[in-house]
């Protein structure tokens, strides 16, 4: 009986690899119709939590700034005066950043939103939520944020905070949703950024000169409550959001 050559070899491996393969990816696939499920459940619960909600910002940022830094505090100081002027603040849920705005809502007497992601690392929720979500998909997450904010206070942050900021200005830029304020805090932090939208993004027509005016810098906590002021006006007691913003979410 003849031996197998290295050929016969080669094809008996290939074969045996692209059976393992179809296994993984029919293990993975099998249960993709039954997350569906999940998705909706993810959805409905926060659509029938937040529906009611009434006027609200969502601030973004770092959660790895340390509690009682500068930038923490700019955090807690710009959500406290959101919520002295009538607005709800809703925040990722999580430490760093996101507990100084949940905190500074509790002090302004507003309240205080957390959309929590559950995450391997750095996301545990803190314990200054008064309304408080869990999510495994972080797009259903986000259509939370967008759905229910009249507006945007961006503070530094890291890729999930850029990730928020720039699909807002996405959806806004596109029509998807109404047009609303996105205030980025800290000029140290994105001045450079902004810059570079510049001299490479409109330089290279990539955008427009009218997508950049859809950005607001500011430094300063009683800025960013301003220019939120300036484009939706102070909320309306009792109001909920569809009243506040007219229906358009």
């Amino acid at each position: 009986m003849p031996q197998a050559g290295p050929y016969c070899s080669l094809s008996v491996m290939k074969a045996a690899l692209d059976r393992r393969l179809r296994e993984e990816l029919q293990a993975r696939t099998s249960s993709d119709t039954w997350m569906i499920f999940k998705i909706m459940g993810e959805f409905v619960e926060g659509f029938e939590t937040l529906r009611t909600l009434g006027p609200a910002i969502t601030m973004f940022g770092s959660a790895r700034t340390e509690k009682g830094t500068d930038q923490w505090n700019l955090a807690r100081d710009t959500a406290r005066l959101l919520a002295e002027s009538g607005f709800a603040v809703i925040t990722g849920g999580g430490p760093g950043m996101m507990e100084a705005c949940n905190v500074g809502a509790q002090e302004g007497g507003g309240i205080s939103v957390g959309l929590n992601i559950r995450l391997p690392l750095e996301q545990a929720p803190n314990q200054y939520q008064d309304v408080e979500l869990h999510f495994d998909y972080f797009f259903a997450r986000k259509v939370m944020f967008m759905k229910y904010a009249l507006g945007y206070v961006v503070m530094p942050g890291g890729w999930g905070t850029m990730d928020e900021f720039f699909e807002s200005l996405t959806l806004i830029q596109t029509e998807k949703i109404q047009d609303f304020p996105v205030v980025l805090m800290g000029s140290s932090y994105y001045g450079g950024l902004l810059e570079w939208m510049r001299d490479s993004m409109l330089r290279e027509k990539t955008i427009d000169a009218a997508d950049l005016e859809l950005i607001q810098l500011v430094d300063t906590p009683d800025e960013a409550c301003a220019r939120i002021l300036d484009a939706v006006g102070r909320p309306v007691a009792g109001a909920s959001h569809e009243e506040q913003d007219g229906g358009s979410s």
